[in-house]
């Protein structure tokens, strides 16, 4: 069947949804499937969610949108509250809502060349912002993102992502970063660095925690702005609220979205007062940024964060998944089983043969396989090896070591040769 679709979307899997609950989706056929995608890392707490969907109804029921650049109202207000006080950064922290982690970089950029009076930006190999025209370049990757847009915004440099998931050492990342402040930028015009703490289109590899502090003491040497994007590592990902806390830093801007509001479109910019402050009036806004439905599911959002029985069953879901892959390697169920990759509770599973590296039509067959027999996966990764894993950190016992079996039958089913 065609639908008035552009053909412009990559779909994933050719099915129709029409119903979830917790970690389980049902087709428009009926067919069940357990979610190991979440909406791309946007429904970190489950489908549905009674806690969230009951904030919906009773918001719904008072006032269902107003443009807070118009007019204020008091979702947005308490909400920014609530979590600018939940962030751990020890400074004054300010804000502004938007509706996607995209439209989060395009405000922080903007907010830097305001700040800073600078337009340079040093991104990662591998990073990915967004599809926006700004974002886009910040990509660490061409294709299929930057392919046929012709000139994109200027005064973008990428430079190697440390991390042990990708195999470039400290040493080699900082190289990197010298050599392009000898070669290619003025370091005077550089206003910011953004980097994901663990990259998600990059395959889920976790950054250095040597290589952020480094980067943290060069922002502050040169008066350069560190955003740090939390689009999908944050909101419980990785097993904690924020995966920066990992690292040992504080960003100054913290891009936000995906699964703070467990499944509407919000997102936000979050930094410190001293930036985000003494802006040109009207520069940021948006008509539906802060929609009040939007901030009273991401109200429910932070108190189910506050429960301590979240992080139990996050820790819960880290200990199967690792304990069942080592052993998967231990038994050598595949020669295509490689490394697993990430931090915590947000982990990738790589693809890689020891003769014939990667190959794309293995995550094809991974994919499909793993559909027809109920499982929905994600691919990521440079050459699009590497599954990413993003079940609900709160998925029943029971639905993840059903949705493991399925994966180990799958992978232990793939040709040598592919």
């Amino acid at each position: 069947m065609t639908h008035p679709i552009t053909d412009a979307f990559s779909i994933v899997h050719p099915v129709t949804l029409e119903r979830g609950f917790g970690s389980t989706v049902w087709d428009s056929t009926g067919k069940s499937y357990i979610d190991f995608v979440g909406g791309i890392g946007v429904l970190n707490f489950g489908h549905c969610h009674p806690k969230i969907v009951r904030a919906i109804c009773q918001q719904a029921e008072k006032l269902t949108h107003y443009a807070y650049n118009a007019v204020w109202h008091k979702p947005y207000q308490d909400y920014m509250a609530k979590l600018c006080d939940f962030i751990p950064i020890k400074d004054e922290l300010v804000g502004m809502l938007t509706n996607s982690g995209a439209e989060s970089c395009e405000n922080a950029l903007k907010i830097v060349r305001q700040k800073t009076g600078r337009a340079g930006v040093i991104a990662f190999d591998g990073g990915f912002h967004g599809r926006t025209l700004a974002a886009v370049n910040l990509n660490g990757k061409t294709a299929a993102y930057k392919t046929g847009l012709g000139t994109l915004l200027g005064g973008v440099y990428h430079t190697p992502y440390a991390s042990k998931d990708n195999g470039v050492s400290f040493d080699e990342a900082v190289r990197g970063l010298e050599r392009l402040l000898s070669v290619e930028a003025d370091v005077s015009s550089i206003g910011a660095v953004i980097f994901e703490p663990v990259q998600g289109e990059g395959g889920f590899l976790a950054m250095d925690t040597q290589f952020a502090q480094y980067l943290r003491t060069f922002c502050d040497k040169h008066g350069i702005v560190m955003i740090v994007d939390e689009i999908q590592s944050g909101f419980g990902r990785t097993g904690e609220p924020f995966a920066f806390s990992r690292l040992g830093i504080e960003p100054d801007l913290l891009l936000l979205g995906k699964s703070m509001a467990g499944g509407l479109p919000l997102a936000a910019v979050v930094g410190r007062a001293s930036l985000m402050n003494g802006l040109i009036k009207g520069s940021l806004g948006g008509t539906y940024s802060g929609n009040p439905i939007a901030c009273a599911a991401a109200l429910s959002v932070l108190d189910i964060m506050q429960e301590r029985a979240t992080w139990q069953a996050a820790k819960r879901y880290e200990e199967i998944l690792l304990d069942t892959i080592a052993t998967w390697q231990q038994q050598n169920i595949s020669a295509w089983l490689g490394d697993i990759t990430g931090v915590g509770a947000m982990r990738g599973i790589t693809l890689s043969h020891p003769t014939h590296g990667t190959h794309p039509s293995i995550m094809n067959t991974v994919l499909q396989k793993a559909r027809e027999q109920g499982l929905l996966l994600m691919p990521s990764g440079k050459h699009r090896h590497i599954i990413r894993l993003l079940p609900a950190i709160t998925i029943d016992e029971a639905s993840l070591t059903q949705g493991l079996a399925i994966l180990k039958n799958v992978l232990s089913e793939l040709p040598d040769n592919p």
